[in-house]
């Protein structure tokens, strides 16, 4: 007899939250909630090990991307690919590979003051952050990855129970 539980599908989808699709904050900064996308948890002791397990290059240094791979820690990355995108999971092989796709939500923060919005409740210096640099952090209390696109475009992934909050947050920054 097994121990195991059954979990059941996550019952609300991440377009399904009470969020507008856009908003558009003083000094033209625009939020979109961004379509449902495949997301992927991926843990290994090596790049290399885990790009062999995978059929793809991933970054090997922390906060860099790699196509839609972004390199979290010294044994983690996140994969954000096109919907549908299906991951192996290396079965047998010393590698982790989750499909994260229903846990969370990315809130895209475009325009000219987008780094601004976004320092206002967290503690990095977004301004110099590097164009196509990710990273684990907090926006006011709330744990994010932020992944800049762009020198005006920063993608937010946040847990879909703490998404309404922050977009909220951010719709309430006033830019001085």
């Amino acid at each position: 007899m097994s121990d195991a539980i059954a979990i059941p599908p996550l019952a609300v989808a991440g377009t399904d939250l009470a969020l507008e699709s856009n908003a558009v904050l003083p000094g033209g900064v625009t939020l979109t909630l961004e379509p449902p996308a495949s997301r992927w948890s991926l843990r290994a002791r090596t790049a290399e090990a885990l790009g062999a397990v995978i059929g793809r290059a991933v970054p090997t240094r922390i906060g860099e991307t790699l196509d839609g791979i972004a390199c979290l820690g010294p044994d983690e990355w996140l994969a954000d690919l096109p919907a549908g995108t299906v991951v192996p999971d290396g079965a047998g092989q010393p590698v982790s590979v989750v499909d994260v796709s229903a846990r969370g939500v990315v809130i895209r923060v475009e325009g000219a003051s987008a780094a601004r919005v976004l320092c206002s409740g967290c503690p990095l210096d977004l301004e110099r952050f590097a164009v196509g640099r990710a990273t684990r952090t907090v926006f006011e209390t709330v744990e994010v990855i932020v992944w800049r696109e762009q020198a005006d475009m920063f993608r937010v992934f946040v847990w879909r129970s703490f998404a309404p909050w922050l977009w909220h947050a951010l719709k309430a920054v006033q830019l001085g």
